[in-house]
């Protein structure tokens, strides 16, 4: 292993870090959002619909896990699975106009703002690519490569959460879109996952299934990228 270069890893961090603060702030921001949208001002009164990261900062989940994640990852180059959390948007269902639209609406509204952050980041990039304002000359220097860096993570970033928090697994939106459509005769299965949920979760991903997942919508959004459009 070579020396490690502390500068670069230290601006890769942070604009990682900064990344993932607006990406799952934005991502609790739209699930207290479509509640309030639906009746429930539990959230809003909590000061939760907000882009402010301090309201949706987990100590832990949103920046000491993935921070050592990244550290080690970078250091070592072993392929630790770069996971990371918010705080929990508080609803209280009793206050939902129309319930299963509500519970569907609000566990997928994350995800949405999750996705049209991604399309943001793209269109930015995208645009940049085919006016040659970001090229392979200039890619790799001063301001444009802390550019190419925030867009790249900006993408793939909101990439993975949105494709992550549609899996059936509890306490992922998914699994709440799908207790939504199930027939009753479901519940015990639904009572398992609920229990077990997050350990098969953290198991699927540190086998690397999660990755398997994700990869092909890695490569279609890279593809679309790079593949001249004009």
């Amino acid at each position: 292993m070579g020396e490690i270069d502390i500068a670069n890893l230290i601006s890769h961090l942070v604009i990682y870090i900064v990344v993932l603060l607006l990406a799952i702030s934005v991502h609790e921001a739209g699930h207290a959002w479509m509640s309030y949208k639906f009746g429930d001002d539990t959230a809003y009164m909590l000061g939760r619909v907000t882009l402010n990261p301090v309201a949706h900062t987990d100590p832990i989940g949103t920046l000491l896990i993935p921070i050592i994640s990244f550290v080690v990852t970078y250091t070592t180059g072993a392929r630790v699975p770069l996971i990371g959390w918010g705080i929990p948007t508080p609803v209280n269902p009793r206050k939902w106009d129309r319930y299963k639209l509500a519970n569907v609406m609000v566990s997928i509204a994350g995800i949405g703002a999750n996705l049209i952050l991604m399309l943001i980041g793209f269109v930015i990039f995208k645009t940049l690519l085919e006016t040659s304002a970001i090229n392979a000359q200039n890619a790799e220097t001063g301001v444009i490569k802390v550019l190419v860096l925030f867009l790249d993570n900006l993408i793939f970033l909101n990439l993975s959460l949105a494709v992550f928090n549609l899996l059936p697994f509890p306490p992922l939106d998914g699994s709440k879109v799908l207790a939504t459509f199930l027939p009753a005769s479901f519940e015990p299965v639904l009572n398992v996952l609920e229990t077990y949920g997050f350990l098969i979760l953290l198991a699927l991903v540190y086998m690397g299934v999660i990755g398997i997942v994700i990869y092909p919508f890695y490569i279609l959004v890279q593809y679309l990228l790079v593949t001249p459009w004009f």
